[in-house]
């Protein structure tokens, strides 16, 4: 059964999403604060975390950044703060996913399990690993979900997965940004172009942090992967 821990300082907010997730067949843990939630994440390792971000000592945007330099599981943020300034903020700092309150929490078990079928995790958390792409020293596992840059290996979310999967695809295609919507999103979501340059900045620094190539701005068009010099 996959595991979801729900971080959140309200009791009747956790009890809410818990009881949401749980008739929905999902395992739930949870955290009352961001140093309970990094704690939870270390022992129990879950599928996914829904991240509240106004919270006491350790807020969620400081949890998010914590979690995103030790690991790549799927982060929903659950926040009263609904303006786009603060989903691009929270998305910087390596969220998936973002839900305003008040919310459904059918429209909250969805994300849920968008976020989850996007990580291949709804096939099985022990899915065989066999389907590899190589291109330009690029390793990707499209079954579990590791990559690697000669050997070094790349620490991303989800949604900097499939970006980067969908830029290997074709090395040479410059991609719009709609092109990068339907590669890395459920056909079914409205995501905004803000959210999808957040994404591609914090995959950019990524590669450019190991001494992969980067990926080019072209402007007015879109973005493409810059090749290895030959």
């Amino acid at each position: 059964m996959l595991s979801v821990l729900v971080v959140d300082d309200d009791p009747h907010i956790r009890e809410v999403v818990c009881f949401a997730l749980e008739q929905a067949g999902y395992a739930t843990l949870i955290a009352t604060n961001g140093v309970e939630a990094i704690d939870q994440h270390r022992i129990h390792n879950p599928d996914l975390i829904v991240l509240d971000v106004l919270m006491p000592e350790l807020d969620g945007l400081a949890v998010c950044r914590e979690l995103r330099s030790i690991s790549a599981v799927p982060i929903v943020l659950l926040s009263s703060r609904d303006e786009e300034v603060d989903r691009i903020l929270g998305l910087d700092m390596g969220a998936d996913d973002y839900v305003g309150k008040p919310f459904s929490p059918r429209e909250l078990v969805a994300r849920v399990k968008a976020n989850l079928r996007r990580r291949g995790e709804l096939s099985g958390k022990d899915a065989p690993s066999g389907e590899v792409l190589c291109v330009d020293d690029y390793e990707i596992n499209l079954d579990s979900y590791e990559a690697a840059w000669q050997t070094q290996q790349l620490i991303l979310t989800q949604t900097e997965f499939h970006l980067l999967r969908t830029l290997l695809a074709r090395p040479n295609k410059v991609f719009s940004r709609d092109d990068l919507m339907r590669g890395a999103y459920d056909i079914r979501r409205i995501v905004s172009q803000r959210t999808i340059d957040s994404h591609i900045r914090r995959l950019r620094d990524k590669l450019l942090a190991i001494g992969a190539p980067g990926i080019r701005t072209v402007h007015g068009i879109g973005y493409r992967l810059e090749r290895v010099p030959t």
